[in-house]
């Protein structure tokens, strides 16, 4: 079910933090700017969660935990093919930060304002999915099916192309999270050497053939 999407997915009360920390910012926006928008007391919206950190820390988690289960279950729908266990994971990465692109930019881009133990889960976590890039891409250079001269830099840099999504995609724009995730899967295949993309790299930096003259020898003119 790592495909469907639903609204509304989080209680209120986190929901009107997320939309808060979007518009103003973790350190610009307060407890009582929550609260109003909650339509919640600051006592009644303490009663929950004891502070604008406890907040972000249950957003963050909630966002890693939905992302890593969403990829497991992706991973395992693609049986042992370690090709198609890379084209639906880098889906479902796109996937989801189009669908949900505000919760995926804050639990990216507030890192910074998490504290003590909940940064280092949080990393953990972050790294966990990352190591799931590196793990596929890693077997399919063993198995000769990818062809990276960097793998490392280059899971890397395929799954920041997919969280970069969630800085810039709109649900009004040209192309439906469906439509992107797979036009990212293939961009993410070419990189690696795999379907049409490889063809073209082939042809693009194959060697010109040396002219020789009637001798066999290189001809200059």
């Amino acid at each position: 079910m790592w495909r469907k999407y639903s609204e509304n997915i989080l209680p209120p009360l986190l929901q009107a933090a997320l939309d808060s920390f979007v518009e103003h910012g973790y350190h610009g926006t307060t407890i009582r700017t929550v609260a109003a928008r909650a339509k919640l007391s600051v006592p009644g919206l303490y009663h929950h969660y004891a502070s604008k950190q406890a907040l972000l820390v249950a957003i963050v988690q909630f966002a890693m935990e939905d992302l890593l289960v969403r990829s497991e279950d992706a991973i395992a729908e693609a049986g042992s093919s370690v090709e198609e266990q890379f084209r639906l994971l880098i889906e479902c990465l796109a996937l989801f930060h189009a669908h949900r692109s505000e919760l995926a930019f804050i639990a990216a881009s507030e890192i910074r304002s998490l504290e003590g133990e909940s940064r280092t889960a949080h990393i953990k976590s972050r790294d966990k999915q990352q190591q799931m890039v590196d793990n596929i891409i890693n077997q399919g250079m063993r198995e000769g099916i990818f062809d990276a001269e960097h793998p490392k830099d280059t899971s890397r840099a395929i799954v920041t192309m997919c969280t970069g999504i969630a800085q810039w995609y709109r649900h009004d724009g040209e192309l439906s999270p469906e439509e992107l995730a797979i036009r990212y899967a293939n961009i993410a295949r070419m990189t690696l050497g795999v379907g049409s993309g490889s063809q073209r790299r082939s042809v693009l930096t194959a060697p010109t053939p040396l002219r020789t003259d009637a001798r066999g020898r290189p001809d200059r003119g």
